[in-house]
Formats: C-alpha cells, structure tokens, sequence
C-alpha cells in the first residue's frame, strides 16, 4: 500500500509569525486581513500569532530571519506587494526577497509561506488582495498551516 501524507488545516496549537510590509499598505494590509481571517478560521488562537510590521519588502527577509533563529514559531508567512513601476528598482526588490525568504527557508527549515506579490499594476494588486477566493495572504496563511502539518508527519 502506498503511504500518502497530506497536511491538514488545522491550526489549532500552530505558532505563526506573521512579516508584513507598511509599503503599499492599501494592499498589504488586505492581504493581512487575508492572512488572520485564514489562520482564525482554521482554528489559530490570537496569542498563537505574532504580526510584525516592517517598512517595505526589502525588510523582510531580515525580519523573517530573526524570527525564524527564536524557535518561537513553528511558520512565518511573508506579505507584501511590489509594484513595477517605470525603473528596474522592482527586479532588485523582487529578487532581494525572493532570495532572502529563500535562504530563511533553507537555513532554518521551516515552513515559510511567500504571500509577497510582484505585479506588473495597481490593478492587478489589487485583484490579488482581494475577497477570500482571490487573497493571496489568506492562501499564505494555508500554504504555513498544511506545510507544519506535513513536515510534523514527515517527522514521525
């Protein structure tokens, strides 16, 4: 018989730092929104998680590290939004991030979910942020909950 393991969204008992950007905080703060009402509605208790503001994007990966390095948490979920504007300041932010997150995730193995939005618009920021279905930190917050859930498993 062949052994299948699937994380289950149960987030009851799961400690879950969350990293946010104030920089574009007419979306990040949707996609936090998202974030909480996705780890509340799978059962996270309000002292389980820990939101920590940070300025922009760039920051985050510092931020997740500290966090990750305190064994306080068992996920971080990552969130945030850069917009291309007419520079290459978007390539240097969105490779920053993507690598920093991803150095975190190696380093410490643990689940880290990437709810960071790179877009091309506003308009398709917003899309990204918006109702439940379509809210990419609600999806975050789900990507942490299964990710502890498998890798408590793998662990058994």
């Amino acid at each position: 018989m062949v052994n299948i393991i699937e994380g289950k969204l149960d987030a009851r008992g799961v400690r879950i730092g969350i990293v946010v950007s104030r920089f574009n905080h007419f979306i990040t703060g949707k996609l936090l929104d998202g974030a909480l009402d996705g780890l509340h509605s799978h059962g996270a208790a309000d002292d389980d998680v820990t939101v920590v503001h940070v300025p922009g994007a760039f920051e985050i990966p510092l931020v997740a590290e500290r966090m990750a390095s305190s064994g306080k948490y068992d996920a971080l979920v990552c969130l945030g939004a850069v917009i291309r504007g007419d520079t290459p300041h978007f390539e240097y932010v969105s490779d920053a991030v993507t690598r920093g997150v991803g150095k975190v995730v190696w380093k410490y193995q643990m689940p880290i979910s990437f709810g960071i939005l790179t877009t091309d618009n506003v308009q398709q920021a917003m899309d990204r942020s918006g109702s439940k279905d379509a809210n990419k930190g609600y999806e975050a917050a789900l990507t942490a909950i299964e990710m502890v859930s498998v890798l408590s498993q793998l662990a058994q």
